[in-house]
């Protein structure tokens, strides 16, 4: 295969009019996209950026963002992307601990940026940008610097290479099964790395195309879904919660969609079956971490599909689980889920330390509890750092929100240790219900009690309409749990 970013030049020299990415704005064929790569190429280079060099991306959801990743990879340089939605102050930790060289955005007014991306020239396919631009590269070149979600501290920079892009794009196209003909619709941030991987290279490295769209908005996505025509898009379990409390109404044609991908947080059973019976399309549901280049199981679209695990390892990876001392468990022993293959990044930039306590042997250790069932499916059992110990006895939130999950008038649960003077610390739940039910906190204790042990049934629940989340769309326990601490 050749080299990622030849890509552009390999689609327009193979199917020069084939529809290759488009946006809300605009729709670019192979020749049209492979142009503006070129003017972006030199448009950059002539701003010095060059081989090693790094270049910030902060932009919403458009088609030059894509455009400048390539641009950027053409000369050797790597892109680190920002969300939009951070502080100047929150955004200046990263463009100051990656060592931007150039800042694009696309409000002038930002303190933080550098560059307009209204100054990147617009090209019509045929304008003589010149090739020559492009720099030799090797699999081993720094491609992306994604930046982590930060729920256990500061944002940290995960490097990962051409190689490490490469391999996890094969990894999704056989896994999922793309083809040519696939067609994905992006929902997520382009500032995370399955919103990259997913949702863009792998489709355009499989022959197919994308349709990127803005911001995320439950009422106007099955319009997008209607109008664009995808095979696919993939999504976080906050999204398919709203999707699933539309109006009743609410009533789409999904017939394009092939399948629809989970991600970035475990989606209860309850909620694919909500999904997959309202809507009609598969959900399959992977598990990954950004410091894994972004999947490591799937759920297999041709195969036996199991809610309430996370799939098969992906081929050309492994993943296991160990115990504390770091030996490899047999199948339903329970222990820190590890993956090994050659999708583990190269290490957290700048943090050599932080990088051996989390890549060991080779094995990059994850932080989540998991098993193997017996057959072969993992099954997340919770984060490590999110386990309540109360009065000793070890208690996994994510088995009490299961529980919860299971009540039919619950939409989303999230369960967090409270402070406890006597027992250090007792499970809390919040709840959010579906539209139009109602149920008290006396209601959910009571069917919590149905199904666990003592220990484990929530001391108190509040019934809330919404639950924090990070950028990715994750469920913010640790506001959750500061909200707690300061009340």
């Amino acid at each position: 295969m050749q080299h990622i970013a030849e890509l552009p030049d390999a689609r327009a020299a193979r199917n020069p009019t084939g529809p290759c990415i488009a946006d809300d704005h605009e729709q670019l064929n192979n020749r049209a996209f492979l142009a503006r790569v070129r003017a972006a190429t030199k448009f950059l280079r002539t701003r010095g950026i060059g081989a090693g060099d790094v270049v910030a991306l902060i932009l919403p959801n458009r088609l030059e963002l894509v455009v400048l990743m390539f641009a950027a990879w053409n000369l050797g340089a790597a892109v680190t992307p920002v969300n939009p939605g951070l502080t100047d102050a929150e955004a200046r930790h990263q463009i100051e601990d990656s060592g931007a060289k150039a800042v694009i955005s696309d409000n002038a007014s930002r303190p933080v940026g550098t560059l307009d991306v209204s100054e990147v020239p617009y090209a019509e396919p045929g304008d003589d940008a010149d090739p020559a631009d492009a720099v030799p590269l090797t699999s081993g070149s720094l491609a992306l610097i994604i930046y982590t979600s930060g729920t256990t501290g500061r944002p940290k920079g995960v490097m990962l290479d051409h190689a490490n892009i490469a391999a996890m794009c094969r990894m999704i196209i056989d896994g999922v099964g793309l083809n040519d003909s696939d067609h994905s619709l992006l929902v997520l941030p382009l500032f995370h790395v399955n919103g990259i991987v997913v949702s863009v290279l792998s489709p355009l490295l499989a022959g197919g195309c994308t349709t990127i769209a803005g911001r995320f908005s439950a009422s106007t996505f099955f319009a997008s879904v209607e109008r664009a025509r995808p095979t696919y898009f993939s999504a976080v379990p906050a999204i398919y919660a709203m999707l699933v409390a539309l109006a009743d109404d609410v009533r789409p044609d999904t017939s394009s969609l092939r399948r629809a991908i989970c991600g970035a947080a475990p989606m209860p059973a309850e909620l694919i079956a909500r999904f997959e019976q309202r809507y009609g399309v598969p959900v399959v549901e992977g598990y990954g971490l950004s410091e894994g280049t972004c999947a490591s199981t799937l759920n297999p679209p041709a195969g036996l599909r199991k809610p309430g695990t996370v799939g098969l390892p992906l081929p050309g990876q492994t993943v296991a689980v160990m115990d504390g001392e770091r030996n490899l468990l047999d199948a339903g022993a329970e222990g820190e889920v590890v993956v090994r293959g050659p999708n583990v990044m190269r290490g957290y930039l700048g943090l050599p330390e932080e990088t051996a306590r989390t890549v060991i042997d080779g094995w990059l250790h994850t932080g989540d509890v998991g098993r193997f069932d017996s057959d072969g499916y993992l099954v997340l059992v919770d984060r490590i750092k999110d386990m309540i110990i109360r009065g000793g006895e070890n208690i996994y939130p994510k088995e009490i929100e299961n529980v919860l999950h299971t009540h039919p008038a619950v939409l989303e649960a999230a369960v967090v240790g409270a402070p406890d003077p006597t027992l250090g610390e007792v499970p809390v739940a919040h709840v959010v219900l579906l539209p139009g039910a109602t149920l008290t906190a006396d209601d959910l204790v009571e069917h919590c009690r149905g199904s666990l042990a003592r220990i484990k049934v929530p001391v108190a629940v509040t019934v809330t309409e919404a639950l924090p989340r990070n950028p990715v769309g994750k469920i913010d326990k640790r506001r959750l749990r500061a909200s707690m601490s300061n009340s």
